[in-house]
């Protein structure tokens, strides 16, 4: 498995090795090792979440509140996703900058997103398939949002698709907004918190 440091601080994408032969294929998407050399710990998971959606449904930018905290270990099990993350730790070295990682179709990439980082996704196509692992348990008074079109951020949206949302991300605030309440978390407390 391959490791490469993303855009965000603490964030990774992961490629594993694919084994192919007349039967069909078998890969390991998450790899204990692999990761803990990239990232410096195993991870922890508490919960295996499931989504599918239609194409051009956008979920996030979700991020939890912080202490507890949510980390995150993402892979597209089936079709094509755009993967979006947004730093929105007060104080981190990458915070406000977005990266993305275009998981599925064949890639069997996934990604890596630590405390303290908003995670996004759109389906590329129909019955898109997300599977993430996550390090704490669905608390709903601690999960928070921010809207994941804000124009401010420049997000990669692909521009042939037309965006699907929940009331919930279409109702979340902006970055600045979320700034200015004072709910974005604080870098050191994420990073105390891991």
């Amino acid at each position: 498995m391959r490791a490469r440091e993303l855009a965000i601080a603490g964030a990774f994408e992961f490629t594993p090795d694919v084994h192919a032969d007349q039967r069909g294929l078998f890969v390991a998407p998450y790899q204990e090792p692999a990761f803990v050399e990239a990232v410096g710990r195993p991870f922890s998971a508490a919960q295996l979440n499931y989504s599918r959606s239609a194409r051009g449904v956008i979920r996030g930018l979700h991020f939890t509140r912080t202490p507890p905290g949510q980390s995150k270990y993402v892979y597209c099990a089936g079709g094509r996703a755009l993967d979006v993350m947004l730093d929105a730790r007060v104080g981190s070295p990458t915070f406000g900058k977005w990266d993305a990682v275009e998981l599925g179709g064949g890639s069997f990439r996934a990604v890596y997103f630590p405390l303290g980082v908003a995670h996004s996704y759109v389906a590329l196509e129909d019955d898109t398939v997300m599977a993430y692992m996550v390090s704490g348990s669905y608390v709903a008074e601690q999960e928070l949002a921010i809207h994941p079109l804000d124009p401010e951020l420049h997000l990669p949206w692909p521009q042939d698709i037309t965006p699907i949302l929940s009331p919930r991300d279409r109702a979340a605030p902006s970055l600045a907004e979320a700034l200015a309440t004072g709910v974005l978390p604080r870098y050191e407390d994420c990073v105390l918190a891991r």
